[in-house]
């Protein structure tokens, strides 16, 4: 990424640092240090990562050596796994399985296929039964109809809108291909359709295309596009048709705009997109060198610098949605030289009315922080296909812990999770017992990012959030975080199942818990491998998780994590459900290790000279202040009060996501502990997760420890 962002602003006087104005900052030197962080704290992962990522024809050895790379990232300690989507209780009106649960993309957020019945909600015993028969008619194609007439014999009806309950933050944009954003795609999504779509049962289907191939090379892609698809503007007027070049624009402008997943399309963590990262570094200027070309009206063709053997898998991800050109440019656009989105007459993506759509749905009402409602496109290619005519997205920032479960009670939306607070009353007013189910996990991996290069000491956008640290404080908290022992013993010092009761009940407090940035089970090996751990040549046979290669090398380094359990999950194994980090005895050896390695550094650590570090607690929302504080009393209790947590208030959600999500740099991260943040894969292989801590302003998950 090129672009610098504006000035900090003043700190509160508790803090007596001062930071240059933006013209003054020192880009460069910020890099500088950065690269040397990076290299003392990832270094060894990045190395050893590189040499997996560039194996691409032996899948299951790429596998093996990417495992090894995140063995040694968990060592670092930069980032700890924390929780997954999912995992809680929860009471619902949406057929199990109705909606797409593949692992990566944003077809999980395509409603269009959800069955909602109008009663009440669907009952334990019926979901199990649903959820077994699903399991038996996966792949088949038949689900779908046998749900339907499955509620149907149970007296229920069908609804035609999906009322959505998990909306917390406004699209900051309405144009996919300019953000890297869930809270925008997860909501743009449902208004364009892209080559293909996983469907319910989670198969691959034609969408936009529908027929492809890929030469011999395994570098050339070409798709035949369906004809008589149609733009339309948000009042539904017919804007134009769907052709391959609407392809060609929108890769042409989400390499210009780069909003943060230009990677995807990169050589540094993508599919390689013959001269995409030229186009990217301003090697070269002509897109038309780029390899994404329109053969012909209906043929696009995709041209790789190098086989990506998971390139089908990324297309049903934002970074290749189509954009009409002639549309974009009435509203403002222009390519390469002359993209100039801060420009007064630049309009596209502002809202919902100045983007064109050719997916099932067009916003019709968009209330900021209250509503927002997609309703049916008269015109879209396969509406008759649709179950839902209408999807309401109601806002909930979380500061009322009843709301989701008395709208769901209310049927203003269709299902809902159950806090700690709402798994309560659920169980006194008896929906529990009869509506209550364990709702699955996914892919997504929360964690807690520990910043080794803190720069902002309150949020950047308007000085809220302001850090208690004076400057001695300050400049101790940042000698410590550089301190690999340091780190693990903050990160096995905290009490991950006690946090995440506060959100999801003591009963289900290790359902969603991760152990891995990657989930252990997202690929295994598919033939013998064998690989050298710590120099002793080890052979993991086909069939090996990912997540036990992993395990092998932490064990052998002596790093006592558990992130693969063989015996979870009736013997297939996991990394979720248990608690492989909060290990207060193993803290404390790592602290001492930390206070003398320290010591030497003249950082004095003891009962008057503790370490503080600062954690943006959201105190409106009881769940979440309820973490904070169990974040504080672990840390300082595992660590015999040598490290004090100061929970930083934060008023409104938005401070708290200005403190560390919504910021584009490492020198904006207002923290030195951060769990808002997380990442979902994108593609099929482990390289959509990892390729995240690449440095050089390359890995979008790398600011979160305050570099680059």
């Amino acid at each position: 990424m090129k672009k610098f962002l504006a000035l900090f602003l003043a700190l509160a006087m508790t803090l007596s640092m001062s930071f240059a104005a933006a013209e003054d900052f020192d880009v460069e030197a910020y890099g500088a240090t950065s690269s040397e962080l990076y290299t003392q704290a990832l270094g060894e992962f990045y190395d050893t990562y590189m040499a997996g990522r560039d194996e691409v024809t032996n899948l299951s050895l790429r596998y093996a050596q990417m495992a090894v790379a995140e063995a040694k990232l968990m060592e670092s300690a930069v980032y700890q796994p924390g929780t997954s989507k999912g995992g809680n209780y929860a009471i619902s009106r949406v057929a199990p399985y109705t909606i797409s649960s593949v692992l990566w993309g944003l077809d999980s957020y395509r409603f269009h296929q959800a069955l909602v019945v109008n009663e009440n909600p669907i009952t334990t015993e019926e979901r199990d039964e649903m959820k077994a028969k699903y399991a038996e008619l996966k792949g088949t194609g038949t689900y779908e109809q046998w749900a339907k007439d499955y509620l149907l014999g149970k007296g229920y009806t069908l609804s035609t809108e999906y009322g959505y309950g998990l909306y917390s933050s406004d699209p900051k944009t309405w144009d996919t291909l300019a953000t890297s954003r869930a809270a925008d795609n997860e909501a743009i999504v449902n208004t364009y359709d892209g080559l293909i779509e996983y469907d319910m049962e989670n198969v691959m289907q034609p969408a936009l295309a529908t027929e492809w191939s890929v030469d011999e090379t395994g570098t050339v892609y070409t798709f035949k596009l369906r004809e008589g698809v149609i733009w339309v503007d948000s009042q539904g007027r017919k804007v134009a048709d769907v052709t391959a070049d609407d392809f060609v624009a929108g890769m042409n402008h989400m390499l210009d705009a780069m909003g943060g997943l230009e990677y995807l399309v990169g050589a540094d963590g993508g599919c390689g997109l013959l001269n995409a990262q030229a186009y990217i570094d301003g090697a070269i200027t002509d897109f038309n060198e780029v390899g994404v070309k329109a053969v012909d009206t209906y043929t696009l063709q995709y041209t790789l610098e190098a086989p990506a053997p998971y390139f089908m898998t990324m297309l049903s991800y934002s970074v290749f949605a189509p954009m009409n050109r002639e549309y974009f440019l009435s509203q403002g656009g222009g390519f390469g030289a002359d993209y100039a989105p801060d420009s007064e007459t630049y309009l596209y993506g502002k809202d919902p009315d100045h983007i064109a759509y050719c997916g099932p749905y067009l916003v019709t009402n968009l209330t900021p922080e209250n509503t927002i409602v997609f309703s049916a496109n008269e015109n879209y290619w396969n509406k008759d296909a649709i179950n839902i005519k209408t999807i309401s997205w109601k806002f909930n920032d979380g500061s009322d812990a009843l709301k989701g479960y008395n709208d769901m009670k209310a049927n203003v939306i269709s299902g809902t999770g159950l806090n700690a607070s709402a798994l309560e009353v659920a169980k006194q007013d008896g929906m529990f017992e009869k509506y209550g189910y364990t709702a699955s996990t996914d892919a997504t991996s929360y964690g807690t990012f520990l910043n080794i290069n803190r720069n902002a000491f309150a949020n950047v956008n308007d000085g809220a959030v302001a850090s208690p640290q004076t400057e001695e404080q300050a400049a101790r908290t940042q000698k410590a975080m550089r301190n690999v022992h340091f780190r693990r013993a903050v990160a096995m010092g905290l009490d991950r199942a006690t946090y995440n009761a506060q959100s999801v009940g003591e009963e289900l407090k290790l359902t969603s818990l991760i152990n891995s940035y990657t989930p252990g089970n997202f690929v295994q090996l598919t033939e013998d491998v064998t690989i050298a751990i710590n120099g002793v040549d080890t052979t993991f046979p086909a069939g090996t998780f990912y997540g036990a290669v992993m395990q092998a090398q932490l064990d052998a380094d002596g790093i006592p994590v558990k992130v693969w359990d063989p015996d979870a999950e009736g013997g297939l194994g996991a990394s979720f459900g248990f608690d492989g980090w909060y290990n207060p005895e193993a803290a404390r050896a790592e602290l001492e290790l930390a206070i003398a390695e320290l010591a030497a550094e003249g950082v004095v650590i003891d009962a008057e000279n503790p370490i503080y570090l600062d954690l943006p607690v959201y105190v409106a929302s009881t769940s979440f202040a309820n973490r904070g504080e169990v974040v504080r009393m672990s840390i300082e209790e595992s660590l015999n009060g040598l490290v004090k947590v100061n929970k930083t208030e934060c008023q409104t959600s938005q401070e708290w996501y200005y403190a560390g999500y919504y910021t584009d740099y490492g020198y904006e991260a207002n923290y030195n502990l951060y769990d808002v943040s997380g990442w979902g894969p994108d593609y099929g292989d482990p390289q959509t997760y990892l390729d995240t801590f690449l440095p050089d302003y390359a890995g979008y998950m790398v600011k979160c420890t305050g570099i680059f």
